[in-house]
C-alpha cells in the first residue's frame, strides 16, 4: 500500500493529502485552525472522543492528541501535540476508533488493540482503571475447534463499550451495558463475545454513540429464513394473527412484543413475510380498533400507512418507491389543515401513482429470490368498501408490516382523542400517569396494548409505527407524528382493482455485488433508547438488536452515531437522523425524533459523508463546483453578547461552513467540542478529478432513481398499457434500466468510500471492473433501442401518454430539456438515452485523471485505453440509436401488410433500393422489386409478396465486367440464386459492402457489443465463404421443410451439419456440395412398427456409399458395404434374436441388395449352414451343408434346394454319392457305402433319414482287393466345394478398391500409398470425437504406421524384417485397409466354422481356406512393396551366421547344412502366419480336435498308462541306452540321487519345454519349441555324460519318446497334423523337418505301446 503507491503519486503531489483542521463545536463563524504541532504526514482517518483524538497516518502509524488521563507519564496528561503510539510501531495499522476516553485501532492482520479509560471493561482488560499503552485483544471463537483467532475489519467505541466486525461479519462486543447486544447480566464483560443474536447474517458496518448500538446488515436472500415460534416469548401473543372479514382473509404477523426489552430472536428478526393483506386486531369492546386514523372534518378517511417503504426484511427487492413527496427537498412545513390539503392536492399526482402503484404490489409469501423475477404478483382481495380496498393496497404495498385494517365507520376525531388519551399504567410501575406529549402517547398507548394482550385479546402495537413518507409536509399539528394525509383520489384510485402490475425489480448481478457494496440494506440498532435515539418509535432500551423497519429499503449505505442521536446515509445522498434533537442536531425539527427522518440540508445537493459528535451532526455535501462543503448542525455556544452562559441554544437548521479555501475535504470526523477535517490539496487537478467522478455519479444515481420512481413505476403500474408485445419490451427495458441504475448506485457509494481512503487510481471499480459497467450498458441500451424500432412510446395506450403528457414539465426536467417547443416523444427518447451520455463522462473524466500521471507510467496507459473504451462505447451506442431511430422511420414508410411479419426487435434496417438503385436481372417490363436489407436478412419485396434472405445463409459476389453485367451482384442462398444489376459502379460497391459487413455481423453474432479494446473493430473485408449456419428449405422437394444445422460453402452444405425433416427423418454427419457426403448417421422413423431405421457409415453424394451398419427397424441388422442406398458389396445380416422366430445370419458377398457370389448362410432354427454360392438371393452352384446332427452334404444347389450331383456323408461314415432332387432327398443314381466298406450301386428315391427306396447291386468288397480303395471317397471330399480362392472374393477386391486398383495387382503403387494415408487419417479424424474408441496403443501404432518403409538399394534381411514390422502394425488397427482386410477374413473364417459349422468334414476345406488367404494376401504385400522378392526365393544373409552349432545325427558341423542354400527364405506363410493364424487359431484348432479325436483317444488312453510308472523303470521299458539315464538330478540347486521311485525329475527341463508346444500358434514356432526340446535333451546327456558325443537316430528315439510321454500333451495328433499342414515345404527337409519327423514317430509309436 504504502512503497508501492510512493513513486506514482509523487506526480500529484501527494504532500499535500490528508491535511488535518480543526473547529471548536458550538461556533459555526470560527475558521478552523492546522492541528498544533502536526507535522506534514498525511492522515488517513482521525477519530475523536470526549477530550481526546487519534489520528492515523498513511504509513500505519497512529497519533493521541489532546487529554490523555491514562498515560503513565503525569507531564503528558493534557498534549499540547500528537504523539506517536510507540506500541504500535511496527504494527501496520489500518483503521482506529475513539470512544468517549478510550481508544481502539486494527491492524492488516486483524489484530485488534485498545488502549484508555478501561473502568467499564472497554479495553477487554479486567480489573484496571487505565490501560496506558495499545494492548493486543484476542478475540477467539469457541465454536471452532482448535480456537481460532477471529481477525477484524473495523471498530466501533462508545462511552463503555467496544464493538468489532469480523472478517466473517460478525460482530463481538465487550464493556458494559444493554448495547453490548450480548445475552448476559454480568458486567463489565472483558472477554471478547459474540452478538449471537445477528450471527449468520452479513453485518457491513457497526458504529457506536454514547450508550447505543448500530449495525448495518445486509439483506437476507429468501432462503435464509428461519422457522418461527408461534408465541412470543414475552408477552405470549401469537406471533401470526389471522382474522376472518366477511370479505376478505388477513393474515399478520407483525406482532412487536410491548415489553421491548430483551426481545427474542424470532420477534425481532420478524422474518417470515406471510402478510397476504393487512394484520387486523380484534376489534376491542367498542368493535373498533383504531391506529393512526385521520379524521378529517369528520370525514372518514384511511391513513396512508406508509405506502413508501415496501421493502421487506427478506425480500431482496428494490426500493418500490420512496414516497417522500418530490424527493422530499425543501418541503414547506405547513402549520394548519388547510395549507396541508391545498399542498396535498398539489402533489396528489405523485403521490397518487405511487401509492397505487405500491399498493398493487403485494409482497409475494415467499419472498424473492436474488434475481428477483419481475412479475411475481397476485392482486388483492377484491373488497367491498373502497376504503378497505384502499387499506388492503396498501397494506400489501408496506408488506409484512401493517398496523391494522379499518371499516370505514363514522369516526369522530373526539372518539379517536378518547382513543389516544386513555392513560393507563406506566411500564413497569404499579400506578402512576404517563409523560405529557407525543412521546407519553406513545408509551400510555404502548401500556395499554399491553394491557389488553395480558386480558388475552390479541392486538398489536405502536413499536413499529412508521409515517415517515409525509415528511413533514402533510402533518396534523393536533396528533403530532401519528396521523397522515391522505387524498380521496387515492381512495377512488384505490377501490378499483387493477388486472396487471409490474414489480420494477432490478435483477441484481451476483458479480456487481461481490465486487461493489451492496445497497440491500437494513439497520439494527440496540442498547438505551431514551432518546429516542434507536429509532423504534419509542424510548425503551433493547438488551439485542432490532431491525429499524422504516429504513428498510432506503439503501442506507452508512451509519454514524453520536452521543444521543444516530445518523443513516443513503445511497440516494440523503441522510435520515432520529434521537435526541435538544440542539437541532437531527437537522430538522420535526417530531417525533423516535424514528427516522429526513435530514433537511439547505443545500440541493446531496450529502455524501457524515459525522456525529456529542450533540451536533457533520454533513459533507456535494457542491456545484465538486468541493465538498460542510455543513454543521447542532449545538450554538452563546456569543460574548450573551449574558446567561447556561443557555446553549442549537442551530434551527444545518450551517454551511465556509472551507472552500482549505481544499478537498474527504473526511470528517466529529468529538465532544471539536471536531476536524481532513483535507486534500488539488494538485494538477487530480483530487478534482476524483471528486467529479463520484459527485456526478451519485448524481446520476438520483437521477435514474427519479425516473425510476416517478415515471417508470407509475407508467407500468397502469391498467392499459398497450399490447403484450408492447408492455414486454416496455418491461425489458424497465429491467435492464433498473439493473444499470442499482449498479450506478453502487458505483456511486464505492467512489464515496474510494475518496476516504488512499485514493489510487489503479483501484477504481470503472478500471478494473470495466466490463460490468460497459455490458451493464449495453444490455440497457440493447433493450431501448428495441423498444424504440418496434414505435417506443408511441406504441403505448391513451392512459400511458396521458401520463406522460401531464408530466411533460417534469420529463423536460429529467431530460434537462430547455426548449419548450421540444415534441414529447423526443424528450422521452433524450430522457432514456442519458445513459450514454454519461458514458462520455467517464471517458472524459478518466482522460482528465490520465493527465495527472506521467505518460510512460502504468496508470496513463491503464487510464487512458479505459478512456477510449468508454468513449468508443458511447460513440458505438450512439450509432445503435441512429439505427434504430432510421429504421423506425423506414417502417412509418413501410406498406403496412408486410410490416407486420417482418418488424421485429433486434432487426435494424441498413440499407433498401427505394433510395440506391438496385434491381434484379430480367425481371419482366411491370415487376415491381424492391430490396432491403436488414441486419438479419435480405429482403425482396414485390406487389403483394416479400421473401425474406437470412443473412447468415447469404453469399453475395461481384460479377465481372467481360461478364456481362455490368454492375452485378450474384446473390447465393441456398435455393435461389439471382443477379442484382445497380446503377452505378458507385452503388455497386455500396451494396456489396453493406451486404458483406451485414453478413460478417450476423455471422458474428455480436452485433450488439462494440469492440472492448481497440484491436479488433478492424472490419473483415469480406465474411467467409465457408461458414456455419441454420436454414429451414422451402423448395427443394427432397429437403422441402427440412432444417439444416451446420457447415456451408457457398449456398450449399458444406462439411459437417445436421439434417432434420419435419417427419422425423434425420440424417447427421458430413455433406459436400449439398448433398451427404463422408461419414454420417440416417435415422428414419416406421410408423407401423413405432420404431426407427438407422443407418451408421459412409455416404457419396447423397447416397449410402461404402461401409456402414445398418438397423432395420424389424430388427434386422446389415454390416458391411452399400452403393447408391443399397447393399452391395460384402457384408453381413443378423436376422431376428436367438429368442425371435427365424434367427439368421448371413455373411457374404451382395449385389444390388441380393446375395450373390460366395456366402455363408447360418440357419440356426433349423441348425443348418449352407456354405457356398449363391445368386439372386437363393442358394445356386456349388455348395456345402452342415448340420447340428453331423451330416454333411456337398453338391449343387438350384433355386435354394439340392440338385443334381452330391455328396451326403453321415456321422458315422454313411457316404451316398449321387443325384439329389430335394433338401436331403435322394431321387436318381448312386452309390450307397456303408461304414465298413460294403456299398450298393443304383436308382435311390426317398428323404434321407425316413426310409429310402432303392432299386441296384449290393456289393462286398472281396477281403482280397487292395485297401486303399475304400477311403477313396473321402479322399475326394471338397471336389463339389467352392473352391477355396473363389471364397470372398469381394473382401479382397473390396480392399484392392480401397488401394486405387480396379482388379488384384493392377494400379500404381504411390497411388495405393496415398489412399492408405488417407483412409488413416480421415479414420483417425472421424474416430477423434469419440475418441474411446482408440486405446492409447493403438493410436500409438496409428501414428507410427504413417511412416513407410523405404527400400534402396539391394533386399537385405533387415529390409525384409522392417516390411514384417509394419505388417503386424498394419493388421493390429482396422482403420488401415490391410489391417480391415485381416479383421473381416478372421469374421468370416470364424462365422464359417464356428457354431454347426465345427464338423470334422470341413477340416480340409478350412486349411485350403487359410492358404488361399495368404496366398492372395501376399499377392497384395508384393504389391505395396515391389521389391520384396517372390515365394519361395532367398534374401542372402548379410550377416554371418551366429556361432557354428554342431548339427545332430552328423558329424558334420557346418551352418544349417540342411536348409537349400545359405539364407532366409520368403513366403508368404513365413510372413503372414503369425499375424494371421492367432487370429484364426480356436477354430481350426477346433476342427483338428475333432478329426483325430479317434486316435488321440488311443494316444491318450496309453500316456496315462505308461505315465504311472517311476523314471527309471519306464527309461528301462523305452529300451533307452543305460549311459543315458540321469544319476544325479539338481533340484532347486540341491544334488540329489535318481532313486527307483523318483518320478517326473529325469529330463525335466526338455519336458517343460516340449509342453509349451501348446502356448504357440504358427508351425515355425512349433517347430522352434521341437528343435529346443532337443538342445534341452542334448544339454542333460551332456551333463551326466561329461564328454562330447553324438546322437544317433537309435540312440535319441527312446529317450525323445520319454519325454514325449512324460510331457503330457493332450492333442498332440492335432498339432503334429497341423504342422504337418501348415509348415513351409521348405522345411521338410531340413533340420526342424527332421525333429518334426521324430515326434510325428513318437505319436505313433505311442499309439502302438497299446500293443505291448
Amino acid at each position: 500500500m504504502d512503497s508501492k503507491k510512493r513513486n506514482s503519486t509523487e506526480a500529484e503531489g501527494s504532500k499535500e493529502r490528508g491535511l488535518v483542521h480543526v473547529w471548536q463545536a458550538g461556533s459555526c463563524l470560527v475558521t478552523p485552525e492546522r492541528l498544533p504541532g502536526w507535522g506534514g504526514k498525511t492522515v488517513l482517518q482521525a477519530a475523536l472522543g470526549v477530550k481526546h483524538g487519534v489520528l492515523l497516518t498513511e504509513d500505519g502509524e497512529v497519533y493521541s492528541f489532546g487529554t490523555l488521563p491514562w498515560r503513565s507519564e503525569p507531564a503528558e496528561i493534557c498534549l499540547s501535540s500528537p504523539i506517536l503510539e510507540n506500541a504500535l510501531v511496527g504494527q501496520y495499522v489500518v483503521t482506529v476508533a475513539a470512544g468517549s476516553f478510550h481508544n481502539g485501532a486494527v491492524t492488516e492482520s486483524g489484530v485488534v488493540y485498545m488502549w484508555g479509560e478501561n473502568s467499564a471493561g472497554q479495553c477487554a482488560v479486567a480489573n484496571q482503571q487505565y490501560v496506558p499503552e495499545p494492548n493486543p485483544v484476542s478475540i477467539s471463537d469457541s465454536e471452532t475447534s482448535p480456537l481460532l483467532a477471529v481477525r477484524i475489519l473495523q471498530l466501533a467505541c462508545g462511552e463503555e463499550h467496544t464493538l468489532a466486525l469480523s472478517i466473517s461479519r460478525e460482530i463481538w462486543a465487550w464493556g458494559t451495558g444493554c448495547q453490548l447486544g450480548l445475552i448476559t447480566t454480568t458486567f463489565p464483560v472483558t472477554k471478547p463475545q459474540k452478538v449471537e443474536h445477528l450471527a449468520g447474517r452479513v453485518v457491513l458496518q457497526v458504529a457506536c454513540g454514547a450508550f447505543h448500538s448500530l449495525a448495518l446488515v445486509q439483506c437476507l436472500p429468501s432462503q435464509d429464513l428461519k422457522p418461527v415460534p408461534e408465541r412470543c416469548n414475552q408477552c405470549s401473543q401469537l406471533l401470526i394473527t389471522m382474522t376472518d372479514k366477511e370479505d376478505h382473509v388477513i393474515i399478520s404477523d407483525s406482532h412487536c412484543c410491548p415489553l421491548g426489552v430483551t426481545l427474542s430472536e424470532s420477534q425481532a428478526e420478524n422474518q417470515a413475510s406471510t402478510a397476504i393483506s393487512p394484520s387486523t386486531e380484534t376489534l376491542d369492546s367498542q368493535g373498533e380498533v383504531f391506529e393512526n386514523t385521520l379524521v378529517q372534518n369528520e370525514l372518514p378517511v384511511a391513513t396512508e400507512l406508509n405506502v413508501g417503504n415496501v421493502q421487506t426484511t427478506s425480500s431482496p427487492q428494490d426500493v418500490m418507491g420512496t414516497a417522500e413527496i418530490s424527493s422530499a427537498r425543501n418541503i414547506p412545513s405547513y402549520p394548519d389543515t388547510q395549507a396541508v390539503n391545498e399542498y396535498v392536492q398539489k402533489l396528489s399526482d405523485h403521490l397518487i401513482r405511487e401509492n397505487s402503484e405500491n399498493g398493487e404490489k403485494p409482497v409475494p409469501s415467499q419472498p424473492l429470490i436474488e434475481e428477483a423475477i419481475p412479475n411475481l404478483h397476485s392482486p388483492p382481495t377484491t373488497s367491498t368498501s373502497a376504503l378497505n380496498s384502499l387499506v388492503v393496497s396498501c397494506a400489501s404495498a408496506v408488506g409484512v408490516r401493517v398496523a391494522a385494517t379499518y371499516e370505514a365507520g363514522a369516526l369522530s376525531l373526539k372518539k379517536v382523542m378518547n382513543f389516544y388519551s386513555t392513560v393507563p399504567c406506566e411500564p413497569g410501575a404499579q400506578a402512576g400517569s404517563g409523560p405529557i406529549g407525543p412521546e407519553g402517547l406513545k408509551d400510555s398507548r404502548e401500556e395499554q396494548v399491553k394491557q389488553e394482550s395480558m386480558q388475552g385479546k390479541k392486538s398489536s402495537s405502536l413499536v413499529d409505527i412508521r409515517e415517515e413518507e409525509s415528511e413533514g409536509g402533510s402533518r396534523r399539528l393536533s396528533l403530532p407524528g401519528l396521523l397522515s394525509q391522505v387524498s380521496p383520489r387515492l381512495l377512488r384510485k384505490a377501490a378499483r382493482v387493477k388486472t396487471r402490475t409490474v414489480v420494477l425489480t432490478p435483477t441484481y448481478s451476483g458479480e456487481a455485488d461481490a465486487l461493489l457494496p451492496s445497497l440491500r440494506t437494513e439497520v439494527w440498532t440496540w442498547g438505551k433508547g431514551k432518546e429516542g435515539q434507536l429509532g423504534h418509535g419509542d424510548v425503551l432500551p433493547r438488551l439485542q438488536p432490532l431491525c429499524v423497519k422504516c429504513l428498510d429499503g432506503k439503501e442506507v449505505i452508512h451509519l454514524e452515531a453520536g452521543g444521543y442521536h444516530s445518523l443513516a446515509l443513503t445511497a440516494k445522498s440523503q441522510v435520515y437522523s432520529w434521537g435526541s434533537n435538544t440542539f437541532g442536531q437531527l437537522g430538522h425539527s420535526d417530531f417525533p425524533t423516535t424514528v427516522p427522518r429526513l435530514a433537511k440540508i439547505n443545500s440541493e445537493h446531496g450529502v455524501w459523508s457524515i459525522a456525529a459528535g456529542l450533540d451536533y451532526s457533520l454533513f459533507l455535501v456535494d457542491t456545484e463546483d465538486f468541493q465538498p462543503g460542510l455543513y454543521y448542525s447542532g449545538r450554538q455556544d452563546p456569543t460574548e453578547g450573551d449574558s446567561l452562559a447556561e443557555n446553549h441554544s442549537g442551530t434551527k437548521a444545518p450551517v454551511l461552513l465556509s472551507c472552500s479555501k482549505l481544499g478537498y475535504i474527504s473526511r470528517v470526523a466529529a468529538g465532544k467540542d471539536s471536531y476536524l477535517a481532513l483535507v486534500d490539496k488539488n494538485i494538477m487537478g487530480y483530487i478534482a478529478s476524483l471528486h467529479e467522478l463520484a459527485t456526478t455519479e451519485r448524481r446520476f444515481y438520483s437521477k435514474l432513481s427519479d425516473i425510476k420512481s416517478q415515471i417508470l413505476r407509475p407508467l407500468l403500474s397502469l391498467e392499459n398499457l398497450g399490447t403484450a408485445s408492447t408492455v414486454q419490451l416496455l418491461q425489458e427495458v424497465a429491467s435492464r434500466f433498473s439493473k444499470l441504475c442499482y449498479l450506478i448506485g453502487q458505483h456511486g457509494t464505492s467512489l464515496g468510500i474510494f475518496l476516504h481512503g488512499i485514493k489510487e487510481a489503479r483501484s477504481l471499480v470503472i478500471l478494473k471492473h470495466a466490463s460490468l459497467f460497459l455490458d451493464s450498458y449495453t444490455e440497457y441500451c440493447t433493450s431501448m433501442t428495441n423498444f424504440l424500432v418496434m414505435g417506443g412510446f408511441q406504441l403505448l395506450a391513451k392512459p400511458a401518454i396521458d401520463f406522460l403528457n401531464k408530466n411533460q414539465e417534469l420529463l423536460q426536467d429529467l431530460a434537462d430539456v430547455n426548449d419548450e417547443n421540444t415534441q414529447l416523444m423526443e424528450i422521452l427518447n433524450t430522457l432514456f438515452f442519458l445513459p450514454i451520455r454519461r458514458l462520455h463522462n467517464y471517458a472524459k473524466v478518466l482522460l482528465k485523471l490520465a493527465t495527472c500521471f506521467e505518460v510512460t507510467s502504468p496508470e496513463y496507459q491503464k487510464l487512458q485505453d479505459s478512456s477510449s473504451c468508454y468513449e468508443s462505447l458511447a460513440l458505438h451506442l450512439g450509432r445503435k440509436r441512429k439505427e434504430a431511430e432510421y429504421t423506425l422511420g423506414f417502417w412509418k414508410t413501410f406498406p403496412g401488410k408486410m410490416t407486420d411479419s417482418l418488424r421485429k426487435p433486434e432487426r435494424r434496417l441498413l440499407c433498401e433500393s427505394s433510395n440506391r438503385a438496385l434491381s434484379l436481372q430480367h425481371a419482366g417490363r411491370f415487376s415491381v422489386n424492391w430490396f432491403i436489407l436488414f441486419n438479419d436478412a435480405l429482403v425482396h419485396a414485390q406487389f403483394s409478396t416479400h421473401h425474406v434472405f437470412p443473412l447468415a445463409t447469404l453469399w453475395a459476389e461481384p460479377l465481372s465486367e467481360e461478364a456481362g453485367g455490368v454492375n452485378g451482384l450474384k446473390i447465393t442462398t441456398p435455393e435461389e440464386q439471382f443477379t442484382l444489376i445497380s446503377s452505378t459502379p458507385q452503388e455497386k460497391t455500396k451494396w456489396l459492402r453493406a451486404i458483406s459487413q451485414a453478413v460478417d455481423q450476423a455471422l458474428r453474432g455480436m452485433s450488439d457489443l462494440p469492440p472492448y479494446g481497440s484491436g479488433s473493430n478492424i472490419q473483415r473485408q469480406e465474411p467467409p465463404i465457408s461458414r456455419s449456419a441454420k436454414y429451414t428449405f422451402y423448395k427443394d422437394p427432397r429437403l422441402k421443410d427440412a432444417t439444416y444445422d451446420g457447415r456451408w460453402l457457398s449456398g450449399k452444405p458444406h462439411g459437417r451439419g445436421v439434417l432434420k425433416w419435419p417427419d422425423g427423418k434425420m440424417y447427421s454427419g458430413m455433406f459436400r456440395n449439398g448433398l451427404e457426403d463422408g461419414y454420417g448417421e440416417y435415422r428414419i422413423p416406421n410408423k407401423a412398427l413405432n420404431k426407427e431405421d438407422h443407418y451408421v457409415g459412409h455416404w457419396k453424394e447423397g447416397k449410402m456409399c461404402g461401409q456402414g451398419v445398418f438397423s432395420y427397424a424389424s430388427g434386422e441388422v446389415f454390416e458391411g458395404c452399400f452403393q447408391d442406398n443399397m447393399r452391395h458389396g460384402h457384408g453381413l445380416l443378423r436376422s431376428g434374436k436367438l429368442t425371435s422366430s427365424s434367427p439368421s445370419m448371413f455373411i457374404g458377398q451382395w449385389v444390388m441388395d441380393k446375395k450373390a457370389g460366395y456366402g455363408v448362410f447360418d440357419d440356426i432354427t433349423r441348425g443348418e449352414k449352407y456354405m457356398g454360392m449363391w445368386q439372386d438371393d437363393v442358394c445356386q452352384g456349388n455348395g456345402v451343408v452342415v448340420t447340428q446332427f453331423g451330416l454333411y452334404y456337398e453338391g449343387n444347389f438350384q433355386l435354394n434346394k439340392m440338385m443334381g450331383n452330391g455328396v451326403l456323408l453321415s456321422e458315422d461314415d454313411t457316404i451316398y454319392e449321387g443325384e439329389f432332387s430335394d433338401d436331403w432327398t435322394l431321387s436318381g443314381k448312386g452309390t450307397l457305402t456303408m461304414p465298413n466298406g460294403d456299398y450298393i450301386e443304383g436308382y435311390f428315391s426317398g428323404e434321407w433319414g425316413s426310409g429310402i427306396k432303392i432299386t441296384g447291386t449290393y456289393f462286398k468288397p472281396s477281403l482280397y482287393e487292395s485297401d486303399k480303395d475304400r477311403p477313396k471317397v473321402l479322399r475326394k471330399l471338397g471336389n463339389l466345394a467352392v473352391p477355396a480362392d473363389e471364397k470372398w472374393k469381394a473382401v479382397f477386391d473390396e480392399c484392392w478398391h480401397q488401394l486405387g486398383c480396379e482388379n488384384p495387382g493392377q494400379g500404381e503403387v504411390w497411388k495405393a500409398w496415398d489412399n492408405i494415408a488417407v483412409a488413416l487419417t480421415t479414420n483417425r479424424r472421424q474416430h477423434r470425437d469419440s475418441p474411446e474408441i482408440l486405446s492409447r496403443s493403438q493410436t500409438q501404432t496409428l501414428e507410427s504406421l504413417e511412416f513407410i518403409p523405404q527400400h534402396v538399394g539391394a533386399f537385405s534381411v533387415e529390409k525384409y524384417d522392417d516390411i514384417r514390422k509394419y505388417l503386424i502394425k498394419a493388421c493390429d488397427t482396422p482403420l488401415h485397409p490391410l489391417g480391415r482386410l485381416v479383421e473381416t477374413l478372421v469374421a468370416v473364417y470364424r462365422m464359417t466354422y464356428v457354431g454347426v459349422g465345427a464338423n470334422r468334414r470341413l477340416l480340409q476345406e478350412a486349411v485350403k481356406e487359410i492358404k488361399s488367404y495368404l496366398k492372395r494376401i501376399f499377392q497384395l504385400v508384393r504389391f505395396l512393396f515391389p521389391e520384396l522378392p517372390e515365394e519361395g526365393s532367398t534374401i542372402p544373409l548379410s550377416a554371418p551366421l551366429p556361432t557354428e552349432r554342431k548339427s545332430f545325427c552328423t558329424a558334420k558341423s557346418d551352418s544349417r547344412s540342411e536348409s537349400p542354400e545359405p539364407g532366409y527364405v520368403v513366403t508368404g506363410s513365413g510372413l503372414l502366419l503369425p499375424v494371421l493364424l492367432p487370429r484364426l487359431y480356436p477354430p481350426l484348432f477346433m476342427l483338428y480336435a475333432l478329426e483325430n479325436d479317434r486316435e488321440e483317444d488311443v494316444y491318450w488312453e496309453c500316456v496315462l498308462r505308461l505315465n504311472k510308472q517311476p523314471d527309471i523303470a519306464l527309461l528301462g521299458f523305452l529300451g533307452v541306452q543305460r549311459k543315458f539315464w540321469p544319476v544325479t538330478l539338481s533340484i532347486l540347486g540341491e544334488s540329489k540321487k535318481v532313486l527307483p521311485t523318483t518320478k517326473d525329475a529325469c529330463f525335466a527341463s526338455a519336458v517343460e519345454c516340449l509342453q509349451q508346444i501348446s502356448t504357440t500358434f504358427t508351425p515355425s514356432d512349433k517347430l522352434k519349441v521341437i528343435q529346443q526340446t532337443f538342445e534341452e535333451i542334448s544339454q542333460s546327456v551332456l551333463a551326466s555324460l561329461q564328454e562330447d558325443f553324438l546322437w544317433s537316430m537309435d540312440d535319441l528315439f527312446p529317450v525323445f519318446l520319454y519325454v514325449v510321454l512324460r510331457a503330457r500333451i493332450r492333442n498332440l495328433g492335432s498339432e503334429v497334423h497341423l504342422i504337418e499342414d501348415l509348415m513351409d515345404p521348405y522345411l521338410q527337409h531340413g533340420e526342424q523337418g527332421i525333429m518334426f519327423t521324430t515326434l510325428k514317430a513318437c505319436y505313433y509309436q505311442i499309439q502302438r505301446e497299446k500293443l505291448n
